[in-house]
């Protein structure tokens, strides 16, 4: 596997270890840049995810966190995490964004059982994308897969409302 498929799976896996210590209400908000060369992942609490999209934040400067694989090893732009493995990256996590690891306390079977079947994919290289500014209208039944898969279904809805325009 290629590092920059090593380094956005590594991502996936901080929040999954998290689901297993109890933390499932922690989400990812999964997408590509404009330019499409690097995937990006934000980490959330369900409380940021749009209930009308199981996979979209609400709220980019509040309780998220964002990577990018432009930033190779330097996880959510830290400096220090070039050698990490997935325990450390979380202890760090958990250290760096305790807002975060606190608003994700609590149990969702249906999102940690989801979140398992999405890292099936992203082991074989197929990555979640929730937005990118070429994809077209998708299936709003699955959430699209790099390499153009869309087997995955759509993860649970969030709590967050849209954002009211007046």
């Amino acid at each position: 596997m290629e590092a920059h498929f090593r380094r956005a799976l590594r991502v996936l896996r901080i929040v999954h270890e998290f689901h297993k210590e109890g933390y499932q209400l922690m989400r990812i908000a999964p997408g590509m840049s404009p330019s499409g060369c690097s995937w990006r992942c934000s980490i959330a609490p369900r409380s940021n995810i749009l209930r009308s999209h199981g996979a979209k934040l609400r709220d980019w400067d509040r309780l998220a966190a964002h990577y990018s694989s432009a930033q190779s090893n330097e996880y959510f732009g830290w400096s220090d995490a070039e050698h990490d493995d997935v325990k450390t990256l979380a202890a760090k996590f958990r250290d760096r964004m305790p807002d975060i690891v606190e608003a994700s306390r609590g149990i969702d079977w249906q999102y940690a059982g989801w979140y398992v079947s999405m890292l099936g994919y992203a082991e074989k290289e197929l990555f979640p994308i929730a937005y990118a500014d070429w994809h077209g209208e998708p299936d709003t039944r699955f959430l699209p897969l790099s390499g153009g898969k869309s087997e995955l279904l759509m993860p649970p809805p969030g709590d967050a409302e849209e954002e009211q325009t007046e």
